[in-house]
């Protein structure tokens, strides 16, 4: 599908806040894929799409995850929320006709991270957190111009304000994001 069908359709699909955001990710995910030479068309795909399903209700996101055979973790089950990420990777398949597995990957794991994360997986994980609609997340000035310079202390730097967040608050930690945060640790 050409990008223009897919902002159409998304524009009925999301509510105005999330496709403000999504427009948002995709120009700064645009950005930053040409601040570290990486492939725009393809970073601006990713972002258009991250949160393709993620206007879902999270009873739903459990259905659609189990009908479609998407493997749910016991942190997923506990957070449904989390699955909008691999759901949203397997509509931009099924429904935007993407074909890219690296626009796809992008789009699963851009909520949690991963260990070995490539530069456009670290692009859209955080495009998502310094979008220009963004304004809560801590240390944001500083995470967005670190995001020009380095995404691996990028990333670092979101997933431990992630992590003390959600200690702070009493939130559920997905394992995959403590190993996530622990890899980058390591690397840097």
């Amino acid at each position: 599908m050409k990008r223009a069908e897919i902002e159409k359709k998304l524009k009925k699909e999301l509510d105005k806040e999330r496709y403000a955001h999504t427009i948002g990710v995709m120009y700064t995910a645009a950005s930053l894929a040409m601040a570290h030479q990486c492939n725009l068309g393809q970073a601006m795909y990713a972002g258009l799409l991250h949160d393709c399903a993620k206007c879902i209700s999270n009873h739903d996101k459990l259905k659609l995850c189990k009908k479609h055979n998407i493997p749910i973790s016991i942190s997923e089950k506990r957070s449904p929320f989390l699955l909008h990420a691999k759901l949203g990777a397997y509509f931009a398949k099924k429904r935007y006709k993407v074909e890219d597995g690296e626009i796809l990957h992008a789009i699963q794991v851009h909520t949690t991270g991963e260990p070995g994360m490539n530069a456009l997986d670290k692009i859209i994980y955080i495009a998502d957190y310094i979008e220009p609609n963004r304004c809560k997340a801590p240390n944001l000035e500083e995470v967005r111009k670190i995001a020009f310079e380095d995404l691996d202390k990028a990333m670092l730097k979101i997933l431990s304000d992630t992590l003390e967040y959600l200690k702070r608050k009493g939130g559920e930690i997905d394992p995959l994001t403590l190993r996530t945060y622990h890899y980058f640790k390591n690397e840097l």
